[in-house]
């Protein structure tokens, strides 16, 4: 790609593969270096992964994919790099080892982002590295938060990067082990060793209390604001009030840690058998994508939480342009929540990108948000949907919109529907009325609307549009 930036990744794990699919996706070149052997088979999976759920998070296409290349040395990986991400074992000394290496071929003004779990800047810097952190969370090509640690001027270089591929960077003033995330983490896991250790549940059970309870609970809204609305209407003071004593009671071991001996690890590995293993790890990985992109786009409908992060990317994404002469309104992946039990998308999603697409030419001809906050805007009274292919999970369809008519009160639009190689797999004939929110009734647009609505009728009447003005089980 002509342009674009180069991301290296030394390390290419579980979380290295993660970091080269979110910086792929977002049109970054990507140079690997991993001594395994079977590193591109690895990574190759995470991509598959990647590429069926991050681009269905958005409304608008992401950048073409950047140029992925794996290389023989960390030099070769690091010599153009523009970002440098290290994600090896965590073993302080074998990181030194490697930054010691990177930095023979790191370019000028260059510096080492480390995905270490725990390490503090300061001492992967000890010997000399310009090393900040940069903690993501698995998969890192879906969840948003990046935990930022280290000498002020590198945080402050790294922040417009991770912002600019759709993450939530999270910067650290004061260094500490673990960061913020982690350490949350391990009280959670200190517990549940605990209560395993005494019988009082099941792995299956703690899984469930999180991901039927608080998990979803937390997941849009933190534990502050959280524990501020258990207050009531009095809010965090009358909750502190109610509940801080409960602090001092003993219904938690996190000051005690249980020794992992043999038996409990028995216990914990046979019990976590029983309740997953009847899933490989890649189906429980693609579960677990779809069930993030589910959720994670009901939080983009509110803006709340990592639903906000993924509106304000989507906000910098392009959109619009032309096809065989028509505008463009909608670009969008096919989402896992727009698919059924068939494995193809259903009627009602046809619908919802039909919505999409009349939006986008609303946009183009000023009833846009202004518009309607003044008081007026097109109503849907008729729709009629053709399904000529089939359409699958994390299909990019590309959306064009003729404008059939557009007089008075009317508007009609052709909505034609494209695959990735072109296909036309469906199409979408939707009659709208230009209506008064005062009154609830029909009504004349604005002059500017109307003009811009005409001009495109009158543009657009030189081309053919197969398959409009048909009557149910029509094909042509």
């Amino acid at each position: 790609m002509s342009g674009a930036k180069t991301a290296a990744i030394i390390g290419g794990g579980v979380i290295g593969g993660g970091w080269a699919a979110r910086f792929l996706l977002n049109g970054w070149n990507v140079s690997v270096y991993d001594p395994d052997p079977d590193a591109a088979r690895k990574i190759g999976a995470v991509l598959e992964n990647a590429r069926g759920s991050l681009p269905a998070l958005y409304d608008r296409a992401l950048p073409p994919e950047g140029r992925l290349t794996y290389c023989q040395s960390i030099a070769e990986a690091v010599k153009d790099a523009d970002w440098v991400q290290e994600s090896v074992s965590e073993r302080l000394e074998l990181k030194h080892e490697v930054y010691a290496e990177i930095i023979t071929a790191l370019p000028r003004g260059g510096f080492i982002a480390s995905s270490t779990s725990g390490f503090k800047a300061s001492d992967l810097a000890s010997k000399g590295a310009p090393v900040v952190v940069v903690h993501p969370f698995n998969p890192v090509y879906l969840l948003p938060l990046a935990e930022i640690s280290g000498a002020a001027d590198l945080r402050t270089k790294a922040l417009p990067i991770i912002q600019s591929i759709g993450m939530f960077p999270l910067e650290l003033g004061v260094e500490i082990d673990a960061f913020i995330g982690n350490r949350f983490q391990e009280a959670i896991w200190r517990e549940a060793l605990w209560m395993l250790k005494d019988g009082i549940a099941t792995t299956e059970q703690i899984d469930n209390a999180i991901r039927m309870g608080f998990g979803l609970r937390l997941a849009q809204m933190g534990m502050f604001e959280t524990y501020r609305l258990a207050g009531g209407e009095a809010g965090m003071e009358n909750y502190m009030a109610q509940f801080g004593p409960s602090l001092q009671w003993p219904w938690s071991r996190l000051t005690d840690v249980p020794e992992l001996d043999a038996a409990l690890t028995r216990t914990i590995a046979d019990q976590s058998d029983a309740q997953s293993g009847h899933m490989t790890i890649f189906e429980l990985e693609t579960l677990r994508d779809d069930n993030l992109v589910a959720i994670l786009r009901g939080l983009r409908r509110t803006a709340s939480g990592a639903g906000g992060v993924i509106l304000q990317h989507e906000q910098t994404l392009p959109v619009g342009g032309e096809r065989d002469g028509l505008p463009i309104t909608l670009r969008q992946a096919v989402p896992v929540t727009w698919t059924d039990y068939n494995g193809h998308m259903n009627e009602a999603a046809y619908l919802e990108l039909g919505t999409w697409a009349t939006d986008g030419l609303m946009q183009l001809i000023g009833a846009n948000a202004e518009y309607i906050a003044a008081g007026a805007s097109f109503f849907t009274v008729d729709t009629r949907v053709r399904y000529l292919d089939e359409v699958h999970r994390a299909e990019l369809l590309t959306v064009t919109t003729q404008v059939l008519e557009g007089a008075g009160k009317k508007m009609k639009l052709f909505h034609r529907i494209h695959k990735p190689d072109g296909a036309v797999c469906a199409t979408i004939e939707t009659l709208l009325l230009h209506t008064d929110l005062r009154t609830r009734r029909a009504s004349e647009p604005l002059p500017e609307v109307a003009a811009k609505l005409t001009a495109l009728a009158r543009a657009h009447k030189c081309y053919d549009a197969v398959g409009a003005g048909g009557a149910v089980g029509q094909r042509m």
